[in-house]
């Protein structure tokens, strides 16, 4: 519904988000100098993304899994072994994001190339991955006590005819050219969402999709910073936008723009993370080993890590050289750890202890 009225839809677009939408292009040029220059150093940021991403869209469907548990199922790829269901969809995530990630050119979208994405998001599961819906579904809440209708998508029997048309129409959008790229994919999402085209899994598949259709756009924040993770820490303003963008959309007078101006302003904060993750392991480059792994864990490390996170942030760094910097800040009261050796976990403490 967003791509049929263009001038409706994509007219009188908000001032603030023009601002918005240049610090994205300004990002886009910032990652394309980069990718020439730095590629050791995009390559270390993006293996520190893979488990990020994937484990917070995860999340924001209620798909949880051990946080070292994701990480061995991440880097054990296909010989993974699944203790439960929600293992088997987070590798599912793993393999959908890898395919899209891992291709030499992204895929002209294509109604196959959703169903595609679905089936390898389930593969590891006994669901009928790969195919759209069959009964009608409803977006519900609970937030209130009760059950609340948020938004009910066209009936099962529509679904086939609503998808290929919005990608026909999405597409021809984006060869003439009608609107700022990310303005076009957030109209495309907005209605992937509103369709809801299969039965369990949509938001995930929008999610990916996303990614899939940035990267054909030449926007590819998404590698090097989790987009995913700052879509889950706002995941209340995530479903309020959409929920704003989706009122009165079958009747064709919805507004894009909530939701537009959510996903834009979520991309202009990944570029500027980016930035910074940039310019702090460039400063680490002019120290010595011993004094890049102390200011990566006292500056940049999350709260928790393995010595496998040290090695990601710090290729090039050898392990003897990670655990003499960490026992050091272990004995200054800095951090605590269970056990020493490569399976130790490490614990940031506040100052004070």
């Amino acid at each position: 519904m967003s791509f049929v009225d263009l001038e409706r839809s994509f007219g009188g677009q908000p001032p603030r988000l023009g601002v918005v939408l240049s610090r994205i292009d300004v990002g886009r040029g910032r990652e394309e100098l980069y990718r020439d220059q730095l590629p050791e150093l995009l390559q270390s940021l993006a293996n520190q993304t893979r488990v990020a991403s994937v484990s917070a869209s995860s999340a924001i469907e209620g798909v949880t899994v051990d946080p070292g548990r994701a990480e061995r199922i991440i880097e054990a790829g296909s010989q993974a072994r699944f203790r439960n269901r929600n293992e088997q969809e987070f590798a599912g995530y793993r393999d959908a994001m890898e395919a899209i990630m891992n291709a030499e050119q992204q895929e002209s979208l294509t109604v196959p190339l959703i169903l595609s994405v679905h089936r390898d998001l389930f593969r590891h599961t006994d669901a009928r991955g790969g195919y759209l819906k069959t009964d009608d579904n409803l977006l519900v809440s609970y937030e209130k006590g009760h059950r609340e209708e948020l938004f009910a998508p066209p009936p099962w029997q529509r679904t086939e005819w609503f998808l290929t048309e919005l990608v026909e129409r999405y597409n021809e959008a984006v060869d003439d050219h009608v609107a700022h790229s990310i303005v076009l994919v957030s109209a495309f999402i907005l209605d992937l969402l509103a369709i809801h085209p299969v039965a369990d899994g949509n938001g995930r598949v929008a999610r990916i999709l996303t990614t899939q259709q940035l990267l054909a756009r030449g926007y590819g924040v998404s590698r090097y910073v989790s987009v995913e993770q700052r879509i889950y820490d706002t995941k209340n303003g995530y479903y309020d936008s959409l929920y704003r963008s989706q009122r009165d959309w079958h009747e064709g007078e919805h507004s894009i723009w909530p939701w537009t101006e959510y996903l834009a302003g979520v991309l202009a904060e990944s570029y500027d993370t980016f930035e910074t993750g940039i310019a702090a392991a460039r400063g680490l480059d002019r120290l010595t080993k011993q004094e890049r792994v102390r200011v990566w864990a006292l500056e940049h490390a999350p709260l928790v890590f393995r010595l496998r996170d040290v090695r990601r942030a710090l290729p090039g760094v050898s392990d003897p050289t990670i655990g003499l910097v960490l026992r050091r800040l272990r004995d200054e009261g800095l951090f605590r750890s269970t056990e020493d050796g490569p399976n130790s976990t490490w614990h940031r403490l506040s100052q004070g202890g």
